[in-house]
């Protein structure tokens, strides 16, 4: 490819430190004149977003992560108080961590953060934390799942007298948050300890969540608000209240987030970086996903971005209905690590394997700061980086494999903001552009509904077990189940130890007893 081929498609917002290259993404000159009648709709659809439409008709609700970090764009005065209010709160509420005014119950200042979530709730603030935490006065864990196994490898590395506890949900029913809290909870309390008095919560003033703090006597709550979604939260109190904490500048990513913000709130692709990646999206995968994304960020502190594009990306687009209520199967499937490593991993596959995917590197041009040694004559680490990274770029487009380059100065939060703005603009100005809604989640909801039908049937089973050695077939038809979904009830009690199981020459011959 021509120098002049890379400058003609080549976005830069200088005053951010900010490129978008396209110029290995083969687009056709006329992209922007075939998609005119799309790209006013997306333009169309952003401005309503943006002024407080409904955007998830399923709850009826607006989505307005946008005016976080620009509280004059809210629609109405009681949204902008809920935006700032809170946010004066927490900083305020930090600083009283950080000078030990708030306290651990004998005194000492906390130093660890254990954050228990879920999701958005917790993959945003693991990804900050990774990016730009390493200063923080609270080394930081996570509680992400309902493992018992993972729950308990956290706990054990954890001095809970010096831990200060936050959990977060929005309604305060989703399962492997409550099950997090409450296995902290016997944690502390095992250790001697008052959970509520090393916890707080970030939830809704009327959630589950809220009254049990209430109840339990928590230090402080702090809201969320349902205009926000926990794929797009990280910039509400969901991400702000542990980047308070420990110790991140939440301003400087809120200004970035704002700055790239304002940079794709304008109508010409040209000149907006987020409607150039939606574009480049839609042409790559025929406008029905035909391609994954792989995201290939050339920098450990950002190995959890392709984590958090992940559940940004494919929870927003995955969809089976359009708008319209067509059957379209909608979706982007993400994955990826970090450079150079990928390149021992499975770049080999991206280069000479099954072609259904484009790539999309993250570029950060500082390599450290301070000097760096020579690690050859003439050559630091850092060269190396850029070498691998440039040299993997241009092997995959010369094996016919497109790819996007974002680059920034250095991972800062405020590049950090710009990056996460960038990505929830695109993935809005894409649903526009393929007419679906990128703002509600009925697979994800489906799936609760599953596994609560699943905890029903175990209940039934654990009840119906006896001293009698019974098959899978015969206990379901003792209670009008289905023998499949009996075994596996009865397989799982039998590993925890609540069952014992005598296997024979197949499941069906396998006997269960109390």
């Amino acid at each position: 490819m021509s120098f002049s081929n890379y400058s003609s498609h080549l976005l830069r917002y200088a005053d951010l430190g900010f490129t978008l290259d396209l110029s290995l993404m083969d687009l056709p000159a006329s992209l922007h004149a075939d998609m005119a009648d799309k790209i006013s709709r997306a333009n169309r659809d952003r401005k309503a977003l943006e002024s407080g439409a409904i955007a998830n008709p399923d709850e009826g609700r607006m989505v307005g992560h946008y005016w976080l970090r620009n509280p004059a764009l809210a629609p109405n005065d009681e949204i902008r108080k809920q935006i700032t209010e809170p946010l004066i709160a927490l900083k305020a509420f930090a600083s009283k961590v950080h000078s030990g005014e708030i306290a651990t119950p004998s005194g000492e200042k906390f130093d660890t953060l254990l954050i228990i979530g879920i999701g958005g709730s917790a993959l945003g603030p693991q990804l900050i934390y990774d990016a730009v935490g390493a200063n923080s006065p609270l080394r930081t864990h996570f509680l992400d799942n309902t493992d018992p196994a993972g729950i308990d490898r956290t706990l054990a590395g954890l001095d809970l007298s010096r831990t200060l506890a936050v959990v977060i949900s929005k309604s305060g029913g989703t399962p492997e948050t409550r099950n997090g809290m409450l296995e902290a909870k016997t944690a502390f309390e095992r250790a001697g300890l008052n959970f509520a008095k090393q916890a707080i919560a970030v939830t809704r003033d009327d959630s589950k969540l809220y009254k049990f703090a209430k109840q339990e006597g928590f230090i402080t709550t702090f809201p969320m608000e349902d205009w926000v979604g926990g794929r797009t939260s990280v910039l509400s109190t969901v991400g702000l209240v542990p980047m308070a904490l420990q110790g991140i500048d939440l301003d400087a990513m809120l200004a970035g987030a704002k700055a790239m913000d304002e940079k794709t709130r304008r109508d010409d692709p040209a000149q907006n970086a987020a409607l150039q990646l939606a574009l480049a999206w839609h042409h790559e995968g025929n406008g029905k996903g035909e391609k994954d994304m792989v995201v290939l960020p050339y920098k450990d502190s950002l190995v959890l971005f392709s984590k958090y594009l992940q559940q940004l990306i494919m929870e927003s687009l995955g969809k089976e209905k359009d708008l319209d209520g067509n059957t379209v199967h909608q979706g982007i499937a993400v994955y990826g690590n970090k450079g150079s490593t990928d390149q021992h991993a499975y770049v080999q596959q991206l280069r000479d394997g099954v072609h259904n995917f484009f790539a999309t590197f993250i570029e950060v041009r500082q390599g450290r700061e301070g000097d760096s040694i020579e690690v050859e004559p003439g050559n630091t680490s850092g060269d190396f980086l850029q070498g691998f990274f440039r040299g993997t770029r241009k092997a995959l487009y010369e094996s016919g494999r497109h790819s996007i380059t974002i680059s920034i100065p250095e991972v800062t939060p405020f590049t950090l903001g710009l990056l996460i703005a960038l990505f929830e603009r695109t993935v809005s100005l894409y649903a526009s552009l393929v007419n679906i809604n990128a703002y509600h989640q009925p697979g994800v909801e489906a799936g609760k509904a599953a596994a609560g039908i699943f905890l029903d049937l175990l209940a039934k089973v654990r009840a119906h077990l006896s001293a009698t050695p019974k098959t899978a077939e015969t206990l379901a038809a003792e209670i009008s189940a289905d023998p499949e979904d009996t075994y596996h009830c009865l397989t799982h009690l039998a590993a925890n130890r609540q069952a014992r199981q005598t296997q024979a020459s197949s499941p069906t011959a396998d006997t269960f007893s109390r």
